[in-house]
């Protein structure tokens, strides 16, 4: 690989804002000290952690700091959503989730379901939407929690969760509902204290917003039935035991302060983006966008292309020093198309050909331009190892075509 890297995958993770690294440095060595130590020395970590506390309250827009809980990941933060409603609820056995969640989500719903509490999956339609009557009709006398993606990491459909969350609580206040917010924040406002006050417990990621890998945030609302995961210490309030992470929590802290800046960044962010989805689809026949005619985020496309692998494109795309992702990089390692994909009803022969790119505000129009520059010849010198396509017509064989006029057809 030669010249500069064009980083496109965002959404795995993002560079460490240089002003997050600068807040940073001081507490690795100078202010090293434990803020759970009694001596002045630790008055300034201990500080620290509450400053960094108060960025993070300011960026979701809620009550009062003391409802953020550091963690070490969204990972951890969903698993304590869930779990700690459960154990507080454990008269309740019922949980409610969608089928195109995050596999931090997803798999610890799996695991309730192996465990004893029933699990309803919620399902798509073609473009990733939820039905929120669907939602509503699948809330029992007995379920603890309804727990729904913010925003989607493979596609970047945005969930109503606003309504959604108001929804559940006019059927029982007593329902927990839980966003994994890991996507959305630091692109979009969020506002906890007012459009989304039926939200109780949210969860994010430090490394998704420019803050470094190992850090999260959860918001717990006061008086939501939650018990802690992590015991074993009195540290967050005794609501997540382990010494505190202070270089961490302090960069998270920034990061979110930053966010504000970065909000500013969606308008270009989604020139940027249709300029790239209408350029791709006018010149590579057999394409669509996953998600198309949904509200989506402003940062994220999932392409798909018939009778290409989705391997190989990233394969070509790496050559020419271009950074991308078929879909979540947690399920990177997997030859099994994406789960999201399959929910949405994607065919079979275009879902293998997923391709997505996710932008930031750190993220220059050039860096597009490149993959606009490489992207058609790649598949078009895929397709001609395909034995579903016809070379000469450029189009696929005989009977191969399932995609027409913008539509997948029945086989």
């Amino acid at each position: 690989m030669a010249g500069r890297t064009i980083y496109l995958d965002n959404n795995a993770t993002t560079p460490v804002a240089s002003e997050v690294l600068e807040a940073m440095m001081p507490y690795f060595k100078g202010e090293f000290f434990n803020p759970g130590s009694t001596y002045d020395q630790a008055r300034g970590p201990r500080d620290a952690v509450e400053t960094a506390r108060e960025r993070v309250a300011r960026m979701l827009g809620c009550g009062s700091k003391s409802e953020v809980i550091f963690t070490a990941s969204a990972t951890e933060g969903n698993n304590a959503a869930i779990w700690g409603t459960l154990r507080a609820n454990a008269e309740r056995r019922h949980v409610v989730t969608t089928a195109v969640e995050h596999p931090a989500v997803l798999e610890v719903a799996r695991e309730a379901a192996r465990t004893g509490w029933r699990v309803t999956f919620l399902p798509v339609d073609s473009a990733g939407r939820l039905d929120a009557a669907a939602l509503v009709r699948a809330i029992e006398k007995d379920t603890a929690i309804v727990s729904v993606m913010y925003a989607n990491n493979e596609t970047g459909v945005v969930f109503p969760v606003e309504d959604l969350a108001r929804l559940v609580k006019e059927v029982d206040p007593a329902v927990v509902f839980h966003t994994d917010a890991t996507q959305v924040a630091g692109k979009l406002p969020i506002d906890l204290s007012g459009r989304l006050r039926g939200v109780d417990i949210l969860t994010l990621s430090g490394h998704k917003l420019h803050a470094p890998k190992g850090v999260g945030a959860m918001f717990v609302r006061r008086g939501t039935r939650w018990r802690p995961w992590v015991i074993g210490g009195h540290q967050e309030r005794g609501r997540r035991a382990g010494t505190e992470n202070v270089p961490y929590a302090v960069g998270l802290g920034r990061a979110c302060e930053l966010a504000t800046t970065h909000l500013l960044e969606a308008v270009r962010l989604r020139r940027v983006q249709q300029r790239l989805e209408r350029d791709v689809l006018a010149r590579i026949p057999f394409s669509r966008v996953n998600g198309q005619g949904a509200e989506r985020l402003p940062n994220t496309t999932s392409f798909a292309f018939d009778y290409v692998e989705g391997e190989a494109i990233l394969f070509s795309l790496n050559e020419r020093g271009i950074c991308a992702s078929s879909g979540s990089a947690c399920t990177s390692g997997s030859l099994d198309p994406s789960h999201v994909l399959k929910a949405m009803g994607v065919p079979f022969t275009a879902a293998h050909g997923s391709l997505r790119i996710s932008t930031s505000a750190y993220t220059a129009d050039a860096d597009v331009d490149a993959l606009l520059e490489s992207l058609p010849g790649i598949i078009e010198g895929l397709r001609r190892g395909s034995p579903y396509w016809d070379v000469a017509r450029n189009a696929p064989k005989e009977g191969a075509d399932v995609f027409v006029a913008g539509k997948y057809r029945e086989k």
